[in-house]
């Protein structure tokens, strides 16, 4: 699908009818004097950036346990390549490119050390009192759990940052997209808080979402490949990457490895940016929305592939998950990252005391079961991979190798 050059934005000129409007924001929970320098999008970026949350994700894994090589992606990487692809698209798009940058920035403050592995660990340790949900964990730590201002918990983010944050893949109405109940922390916020669970997202939002697609998609292949666990001849089985390896062979044909690795990933990027804002200025071109509401109430996603992309996006992350995501050398390391977890989480509800907090422990010693649990959970979500590691060492005689 061809997209129309003359109705890109360059990060000139007004923003879009639909875009989100910085100055008819609706609000922040607890009320605070607007910034003479800043919009209000502004002011949510930044406080994300100088969260702890943010620092932490500098040691939580992408797919590879940091101490495997200084190269591989961490979540924090991870994040900042979102970032840059959310705000490209915004900028192309005409919206608020604040906005989109935000809520990539923030996507993935829930998620816990060990990548998918925690979180599927604390998933199944607290399936009795109201599982894990890495998205929700996003919300506490933005609502809650950070504890930075003088006159609230939390960022005290806007409404629209907290909307795109918990929407993350599309509207939640009784059940999330997943099939799973919208978990317990999104519902009692939601209460004091209401975020219009049942529509879909700003644009910007939409932009952050599918940004998190296209950047794993391709830097999973690329860390996949410079740990040999995927090979350059895999992945001829994937259409859209065997093109592009065929172009680049093509007019490079002595081109070193290193080098063609990265003309591949660079062009699938392309590929699948310049997709999306094509499927954008064709959804908006019929819906044709005046506001960042019509957008949401448009019953639709507008930032989307076309079917094309999408079938090659659905073959991609096949092909991570069977090639990649479950090698066997990748396994070994999740059941051993999966005993780290589980052996924290039941000292700890034994001991409150062994998180390192006496008064707390003492506290928590009291609490019901499953509240107990919950304040476990928080403590564990929290953890980088190498403190989650040191804490094992410090309470069990041994402790399993990552590697």
């Amino acid at each position: 699908m061809n997209y129309d050059v003359n109705q890109l934005g360059f990060g000139t000129g007004v923003r879009a009818p639909w875009a989100a409007d910085p100055w008819a924001s609706r609000g922040r929970l607890i009320a605070e004097p607007v910034s003479p320098t800043r919009s209000e999008f502004q002011r949510d970026r930044d406080r994300i950036v100088h969260t702890t949350a943010f620092r932490r994700l500098k040691h939580k894994t992408q797919v590879f346990i940091a101490h495997e090589g200084d190269h591989y992606r961490t979540r924090l990487t991870h994040t900042i390549e979102v970032a840059q692809i959310a705000r490209a698209l915004a900028r192309a798009l005409k919206l608020d490119e604040d906005l989109a940058e935000g809520v990539a920035l923030a996507h993935d403050f829930g998620h816990t050390p060990f990548g998918h592995t925690g979180e599927d660990a604390l998933a199944e340790l607290l399936a009795g009192s109201g599982g894990f949900d890495h998205n929700a964990q996003s919300l506490r730590i933005v609502t809650k759990l950070e504890q930075r201002y003088a006159e609230f918990d939390g960022l005290n983010l806007t409404w629209e940052t907290l909307e795109g944050l918990v929407k993350h893949n599309g509207p939640l109405t009784g059940e999330a997209s997943s099939g799973k109940p919208v978990a317990e922390p999104i519902r009692q916020y939601n209460k004091r808080h209401d975020l219009w669970l049942g529509s879909h997202s700003s644009l910007e939002a939409q932009v952050a979402a599918i940004a998190d697609d296209i950047a794993y998609n391709t830097h999973d292949i690329d860390d996949g490949l410079r740990s040999g666990l995927i090979t350059l001849e895999m992945l001829e089985e994937l259409p859209l990457i065997a093109g592009l390896m065929g172009q680049v062979r093509a007019r490079y044909p002595s081109l070193a490895e290193p080098r063609l690795i990265h003309e591949i990933m660079r062009r699938q990027i392309t590929v699948m940016v310049e997709d999306v804002i094509a499927v954008a200025q064709n959804n908006l071109s019929r819906g044709k929305p005046q506001s960042a509401d019509d957008v949401r109430h448009a019953g639709f996603t507008m930032a989307e592939f076309s079917p094309d992309l999408a079938a090659a996006d659905k073959d991609i992350k096949a092909f991570l998950y069977n090639r990649l995501y479950r090698h066997p050398d990748v396994m070994r390391v999740r059941a051993n990252a999966t005993e780290i977890v589980k052996n924290l989480f039941a000292a700890f509800m034994a001991d409150p005391a062994a998180m390192g907090d006496k008064h707390a422990g003492a506290a928590m010693a009291d609490m019901p079961e499953d509240r107990r649990a919950r304040r476990v959970r928080d403590y564990i979500a929290g953890m980088t991979d190498t403190y989650a590691i040191a804490a094992h060492r410090r309470l069990f005689d041994h402790t399993p190798e990552l590697r």
